[in-house]
């Protein structure tokens, strides 16, 4: 009755362990949130963000009055006659304020600040992607851990069935069933087994490494994960892929903006409207005041303007080539992941049945093995066969989560709005919004810039 009872509390006992230990596991969510919180990637392409963002304003700033002060002071000595050695010194001081504004440029400024703000949505997509390389990493890293993992307890149990047979084979040996030679097979595998132990135990550390890149943290105990949901039909996911990757979606602003660029070089050919105004003070309290309007153009620079159209005009060219190799990659990476992806699953399915099948061969085997209808030999191959097996079916699975999500990156939605993960999201917006009117230090966007780029340093 004591025996009984302490069986039943050393099972609720370890029921209870595994349900804690599945509690506190982590999920691909989780991993997938610390991974975009500590993602060194996803700043750095942040930081490219918000440059690109200031280039819109210093376009802006092209359009405003530039106002520039000059404080000169002047010492000068003269003979009072040639014969004398007597001197005159003088000191002058005048202080100015310059102003000068572009009133009209043909509109080359003006399309200036609308190539810098195809480029700021072009880097937007570019984060875009960065963001879906980063979570994709830490699905393979969460994903090889898993394997690794799963992997090392494979070995430690092949160990440990080796260790028994050896040590079947050593008893039968002692009553003359078999020779030394299976005593030999079978210390030989139990040798094989323990290198394979240790050479999974490496692999795990590595794995452990590279999880520890991708996401910020070491691993703990990893929860169970299903492939992501995908769309069913390829040809549908080629088209959202069309139409929403980042790589299409950014080589579509870059074709705008060297479209836009043809317009700048052409707006160059037309004359400059300029209002320039001074005022100066001297120390004698002479004041000076100047405003003047300049109007003109360049009619000859060897040719140099004209050059700069047809370079604008390759490179719009270029970038259309680009857009068509970056729709074209897009689509055959759907297609590839897709295929990788139906591979992995029959791969699974097979592996399944495999283990199945030698599961039983197995068991078969050492049974008629104790009949002395079977060799050691035997036995050991098809406890090998049986870790080939299960090996396979641990590989499979993980391939099988890896490229589900391969998958979506391919189309773009391997982000963290569409796996609506419980992140903080970074909202490329706000920053261009208090930078795209160029303001002044003093102003309230200015004062607002300041706090913020106080925080991004801490």
């Amino acid at each position: 009755m004591i025996v009984t009872l302490s069986r039943v509390f050393a099972k609720i006992f370890f029921v209870l362990m595994l349900v804690c230990s599945q509690a506190s596991a982590d999920s691909l969510a989780d991993v997938l949130r610390d991974a975009y919180h500590n993602s060194g990637l996803l700043d750095q392409n942040r930081a490219l963000l918000r440059a690109a963002d200031e280039d819109v304003a210093q376009s802006l700033a092209v359009l405003r009055a530039v106002v520039s002060w000059q404080a000169q002071a002047l010492y000068s000595k003269s003979s009072l006659a040639p014969t004398t050695d007597k001197f005159l010194d003088n000191l002058d001081g005048a202080i100015s304020v310059t102003t000068n504004l572009l009133i009209y440029d043909g509109g080359e400024s003006a399309l200036s600040t609308e190539v810098q703000k195809e480029i700021v949505l072009q880097s937007r997509e570019g984060l875009i992607q960065a963001e879906q390389e980063v979570l994709f990493r830490a699905v393979s890293a969460f994903m090889e851990v898993q394997r690794q993992s799963e992997f090392l307890a494979l070995r430690r149990s092949n160990v440990g069935v080796i260790a028994q047979e050896l040590h079947a084979v050593k008893d039968r040996f002692e009553v003359g069933e078999v020779t030394r030679t299976d005593v030999a097979l079978a210390e030989a595998r139990r040798a094989a087994a323990q290198s394979q132990l240790a050479s999974a135990e490496g692999s795990l550390i590595q794995a452990n490494e590279e999880f520890l890149a991708a996401v910020g943290r070491l691993p703990g105990l990893l929860d169970v994960v299903r492939p992501a949901t995908l769309q069913q039909n390829i040809e549908e996911a080629r088209a959202i892929a069309v139409r929403r990757h980042p790589d299409v979606t950014g080589a579509q602003h870059g074709v705008s903006a060297a479209e836009l660029n043809i317009r700048r070089a052409e707006a160059a050919l037309n004359p400059e409207l300029n209002l320039s105004g001074t005022i100066q003070f001297t120390d004698e309290r002479v004041s000076t005041q100047r405003l003047g309007v300049t109007y003109g153009g360049t009619i000859y620079q060897g040719g140099q303007l004209q050059s700069v159209i047809r370079q604008a005009q390759a490179g719009r060219d270029r970038s259309r080539s680009s857009l068509l190799i970056s729709t074209q990659a897009v689509s055959k990476n759907v297609g590839s992941a897709y295929a990788i992806l139906r591979v992995a699953k029959a791969s699974l399915e097979a592996s399944k049945l495999q283990v199945l099948a030698a599961q039983t061969a197995f068991n078969g085997v050492r049974e008629e093995a104790t009949l002395g209808a079977r060799t050691t030999l035997d036995v050991l191959n098809a406890e090998q066969e049986l870790l080939d097996a299960r090996a396979n079916t641990i590989s499979a699975q993980a391939d099988e989560v890896v490229a589900s999500y391969r998958v979506l990156a391919t189309m773009g939605l391997l982000t963290a709005d569409h796996l609506d993960l419980d992140v903080q999201r970074y909202d490329p917006t706000s920053y261009y919004n208090l930078v795209r009117e160029a303001p002044v230090a003093l102003s309230q966007q200015g004062q607002a810039l300041d706090r913020i780029l106080r925080s991004i340093g801490d």
